[in-house]
């Protein structure tokens, strides 16, 4: 796919904002503070949201016999949870890899940095990276923007593999780059490695130590870890480890545009930018997964039916549904993605309603029964 025919599917609006992310001038959001003691979302009941418990409680009883194997499960309607579970030995407590959904943490954070001058979306991979660059690099690698790194579309033919005793930044761009950085999309979690390592560089502190003042202590997320590479950066397209909960909250901050308790934290340009359709990947192999072709935005995939999602290996999802008002955050262990995608629309995207439903203390019991029951199926 051509630059030039992106380009042509962006809304005058996006390509507004797109304009104001070029340059370094820095972007409305609050400063951070640190010491934000933990806090929960407020839970309430489902019918009290819209939504019917026994639609919920079909949800998972679908899921749990259809996807081998779910760890846990929390909707969120309206900024309430009124839906969540946990199949045993998993817990509330137990922070969970998220694998690639790490990935949309990253590009929040290259968001942030943006927003504080530091660099642009359009500054040259290499103008951070002098001295790991080769030799003679080549006019694509020249070409390559930090866009192309939070787009996947940096224009190399196969995925650079970054082994345990490689320098991964000198590694990545010893790479060829076969096409024009902007226009093929091509998965590729070394890239946003790359977003790590630029940060790293331009803030002086990991994508983890920048995000916790900016990010996860303002949301209440506690201890969070996140794996390093050797040359000790985070490695930023996976390796995050976090509890449900704190799934769920930064799904909520991206539906919010980036507020939350009244502050801005990302500023809601980015939000908008990076949910949005950056490129297109509908010639991307991914099999008969229709939601792996609707789009990519700043390492965000888009979704039919109008939402947006960051996703990781195994079935980790944080589900953000603007027209409904919801936000869905699963992990498991599971090989078939799509499938979990596939239940979502079909039994919770029905059961969003416009107005407060009657309570029925019989089957919201029934759903607190059936989520407290929950348990890992061990095979024979």
């Amino acid at each position: 796919m051509l630059a030039g025919s992106i380009g042509t599917r962006i809304s005058w609006s996006l390509i507004a904002l797109s304009l104001a992310l070029l340059g370094n001038a820095a972007l409305a959001v609050d400063e951070p503070v640190s010491g934000t003691p933990s806090r929960a979302l407020p839970r309430s009941s489902p019918e009290s949201q819209g939504i019917s418990s026994v639609k919920v409680r079909e949800f998972v009883e679908a899921v749990n016999q259809n996807v081998n194997t779910m760890h846990s499960f929390m909707l969120v309607r309206h900024g309430h949870v009124v839906a969540e579970g946990w199949w045993n030995p998993e817990s509330a407590e137990q922070p969970h890899i998220l694998w690639s959904l790490s990935k949309s943490f990253t590009s929040t954070a290259v968001g942030l940095a943006v927003a504080e001058g530091k660099l642009s979306v359009d500054d040259p991979v290499l103008k951070f990276f002098p001295d790991d660059a080769p030799a003679q690099p080549s006019e694509n690698l020249k070409a390559m923007r930090v866009r192309d790194l939070l787009t996947m579309s940096t224009g190399h033919g196969v995925e650079p593999k970054l082994g345990k005793d490689d320098d991964w930044t000198k590694k990545f761009l010893a790479e060829p780059v076969a096409h024009k950085p902007g226009s093929t999309f091509l998965y590729n979690t070394p890239a946003t490695y790359m977003q790590s390592a630029i940060v790293h560089k331009v803030t002086g502190q990991t994508v983890l130590d920048y995000l916790t003042p900016r990010l996860f202590e303002p949301l209440g997320i506690e201890k969070p870890k996140w794996e390093t590479s050797p040359q000790g950066i985070s490695i930023g397209g996976y390796g995050l480890y976090l509890r449900t909960e704190d799934i769920a909250k930064f799904g909520q901050l991206y539906l919010q545009k980036g507020k939350w308790d009244g502050r801005q934290l990302v500023p809601s340009e980015w939000i908008a930018a990076a949910t949005s359709r950056q490129v297109e990947n509908d010639k991307a192999p991914s099999g008969g997964n229709p939601d792996w072709r609707q789009g990519y935005g700043f390492q965000f995939w888009q979704c039919r039916h109008g939402a947006y999602r960051g996703d990781g290996r195994d079935g980790q999802f944080c589900i953000v549904l603007p027209k409904q008002d919801a936000v869905i955050a699963i992990t498991a262990k599971t090989g078939n993605m799509q499938r979990q995608l596939d239940l979502v629309w079909e039994h919770l995207l029905p059961a969003f309603q416009d107005q407060i439903l009657p309570e029925s203390e019989a089957e919201l019991t029934k759903l607190r029964e059936t989520l407290a029951g929950l348990r890992v199926k061990v095979s024979n």
